[in-house]
């Protein structure tokens, strides 16, 4: 899975620089936009912690106290493409983009629906990870709250290379040239940060029941 996501974000960046390339834009700036995406940021984590899963499990590191840091790495990655999975597909599937900045088909599904629901599955059914405490949700939150900061921060600084507005954010919630205006971004902010609370929740809670459930005794 994991190759298959990095397969999947490098054909999009490779794709969205020529593109830019054919069409004398700015690289440089499309490379850092394209990084600037959270389901890019999202899915390069993910695949970075299943790599380390992998070679964990290939090695036989994966019990004792090594396991703990990768299991909080596995429940940020986790949370992570779940909200990515569910935003995209609740508001962002229908949306037009400019011309010239369509995604790849298979590798837009992959980042926005097969790795999403392969790291839920995983999470549920897969091999039991190992119980992670409730103030790993600290650090589960940290990273979009950063995120986040940096895109309102950023979003004015950077001419837009599709369509040269003096501004570009990568979703256009976030957005607060939009109709809604700051009031919407805040309001969509807020709720974000109310889902990344639920479904990291949720990815702890996972983690300790069905650790919980295995150290069970058997009868």
């Amino acid at each position: 899975m994991s190759a298959v996501i990095v397969a999947a974000v490098v054909t999009q960046l490779v794709v969205s620089m020529t593109r830019t390339a054919e069409t004398g834009g700015d690289v440089a700036t499309v490379v850092a936009n394209f990084f600037s995406f959270f389901t890019i940021l999202s899915n390069v984590i993910a695949a970075a912690v299943l790599t380390w899963a992998a070679a964990a499990s290939l090695s036989g590191r994966c019990e004792g106290s090594a396991a703990l840091p990768l299991s909080v790495a596995l429940a940020c990655g986790t949370t992570y493409m779940i909200i990515t999975g569910v935003v995209y597909n609740a508001l962002l599937r229908g949306i037009t983009l400019p011309q010239g900045s369509e995604p790849v088909p298979w590798s837009n599904e992959v980042l926005h629906l097969i790795g999403p629901t392969f790291l839920l599955l995983d999470l549920v059914i897969g091999t039991p990870r190992r119980s992670v405490r409730w103030r790993a949700l600290l650090v589960i939150v940290s990273f979009p709250l950063l995120w986040t900061a940096y895109t309102l921060i950023r979003g004015p600084l950077v001419t837009n290379p599709t369509t040269g507005q003096p501004f570009w954010y990568p979703y256009p919630f976030l957005n607060p040239n939009s109709p809604g205006g700051w009031g919407m971004v805040i309001g969509y902010v807020v709720a974000i940060a109310v889902a990344f609370i639920v479904v990291g929740s949720f990815t702890v809670w996972v983690t300790r029941r069905r650790s919980a459930e295995r150290r069970r005794p058997m009868r």
